[in-house]
């Protein structure tokens, strides 16, 4: 229940900023349209930034599992939505990760996960490829771990340099992904295949 409060009070005070927002910005805040407008940017905002409240290593450590597997576990085309710390517009794309285990492998669907946990805040892309490198690296210390993003970014398609069709691809590895480059390549073709 304190937790509700806290929330509530939070958004009593974001909505209260946004309303302001908007009068500075010119508009009317009483017109139909806008009556809501405060609400709903700073509930937005509260989701958006969610993963500040969440440990990514925890949602990591619910489902270890012992197992003798050692090849390569590739989760790819994993959907990234995040907010740009400089501007706080959007930056989206897909996730590419991969391990190889050394006797422990983790749930599938905690991969995913971790990248919310992680995209949910503000953020740069760069910083964000390595927390996710990191934290499977941290809890399963695997034989090495893979992340590529691929992102469009608004604050650079919307406004600034408005390049709509550019993309930023960041990576991070660790373990044998650095020291091999049949392993590392064998990761790239995999990630570049489509389904097909």
């Amino acid at each position: 229940m304190a937790e509700n409060t806290e929330f509530e009070k939070h958004l009593d005070q974001l909505s209260s900023l946004y309303k302001n927002v908007l009068v500075h910005l010119g508009e009317n805040i009483n017109r139909e349209g806008l009556l809501k407008t405060p609400e709903r940017v700073a509930k937005s905002l509260q989701f958006l930034t969610s993963g500040n409240q969440v440990n990514p290593d925890d949602i990591m450590n619910q489902a270890i599992f012992h197992e003798e597997y050692s090849e390569m576990v590739i989760v790819k085309d994993i959907e990234i939505y995040s907010l740009c710390e400089h501007h706080m517009l959007p930056f989206f794309g897909k996730a590419h990760i991969a391990y190889i285990p050394d006797g422990k492998i983790v749930g599938l669907s905690k991969i995913p996960r971790v990248v919310d946990a992680f995209a949910r805040r503000l953020q740069v892309q760069e910083r964000l490829t390595i927390e996710i490198r990191d934290c499977i690296q941290r809890t399963l210390n695997p034989k090495g771990v893979a992340v590529v993003l691929e992102c469009s970014h608004m604050c650079m398609q919307m406004r600034g340099v408005q390049k709509q069709n550019s993309k930023t691809a960041t990576s991070a590895f660790t373990g044998i992904f650095l020291t091999n480059d049949a392993t590392r390549k064998e990761f790239i073709n995999l990630v570049q295949t489509k389904n097909k």
